[in-house]
């Protein structure tokens, strides 16, 4: 099993010269099978970069798996191209939103709307299923089981695990760990702490042993403090699920957008100065990266 990052910004997209290295595009990861099956998740605009690297094997076959509907994880699906080609196969997962009741078809019609697209859902030519995952139930795509597990963020959203050919990866999508809303005299303080580490180690099992573990770090801890509740993790977060979980390297995506290369650079080498554990392990996602595991 093999991945290849084609997004690795969060928020918005920030093309320009001072994310040239690492890439400007949204979230979305490639996966190929050792039977070239494809597998994507999430479909921010890096999945438009790769839908070019697809039109010269259709007809194809994709499955995307969405771990939330927020902008930056859906709005390069109107620009799939294999979508406006009949006997191409796109198969959408994502998770029953239990405020909307909504699923994930919502995602693509949403956006193809007159006000939005100048194309109209009934114009797609391809064959495009859409369906529900579930928190704990395995999805088979070819030879690799993809489980999804539910994280904190303020909407439904599914990190993802990834087993097949003997390999593991693990992507959180947007995460940020949950704090104690009540305080330490309140009479629910310490029901809700235990609660919390129940979940905590319910995630850390659901990522032991990866051979990759993708993470959503977006802040610094001193940007952290004045976006508390935002729904991001930070680089510590990254770096103490990576060591609790036994992973066995760690990618830390999402990066901030007003983040420069020249920022991400600094931070990368702060990080091993700080981790001299992680010095072969730790890597900054950039568009284009490619892993085999």
């Amino acid at each position: 099993m093999k991945f290849k990052f084609w997004g690795v910004r969060g928020s918005i997209p920030t093309p320009g010269p001072q994310t040239i290295k690492y890439g400007g595009n949204t979230t979305c990861i490639e996966i190929r099978t050792d039977r070239n099956e494809l597998i994507i998740l999430d479909a921010g605009t890096g999945i438009h970069a790769l839908a070019q690297t697809l039109l010269r094997d259709m007809p194809i076959t994709a499955h995307i798996f969405i771990t939330h509907t927020h902008w930056d994880h859906i709005q390069g699906l109107p620009f799939f191209l294999p979508i406006f080609f009949k006997n191409n196969r796109i198969n959408l997962y994502g998770g029953q939103d239990p405020v909307t009741d909504e699923n994930i078809n919502r995602a693509l019609s949403a956006q193809l709307q007159y006000s939005y697209f100048p194309i109209h859902e009934a114009q797609l030519k391809a064959r495009i299923d859409y369906l529900t995952v579930r928190p704990g139930e395995t999805v088979c795509v070819g030879s690799a089981r993809i489980t999804p597990i539910i994280l904190n963020h303020p909407v439904l959203n599914f990190g993802y695990r990834v087993d097949c050919d003997g390999s593991s990866l693990f992507f959180t999508g947007d995460f940020e760990s949950q704090i104690n809303i009540y305080q330490p005299e309140d009479d629910d303080y310490a029901s809700y702490r235990s609660f919390l580490l129940e979940k905590h180690q319910e995630i850390v099992a659901a990522m032991q042993d990866v051979d990759a573990l993708i993470v959503d770090s977006s802040y610094t801890d001193e940007e952290y403090a004045i976006r508390l509740g935002w729904g991001h993790g930070t680089y510590r977060s990254g770096i103490q699920l990576a060591t609790e979980a036994n992973a066995k390297r760690l990618f830390l995506t999402h990066h901030e957008p007003t983040r420069t290369d020249a920022d991400l650079d600094l931070i990368h080498r702060d990080l091993l100065e700080q981790h001299p554990q992680f010095a072969d392990k730790l890597f900054i996602a950039r568009e284009g990266l490619e892993v085999c595991l």
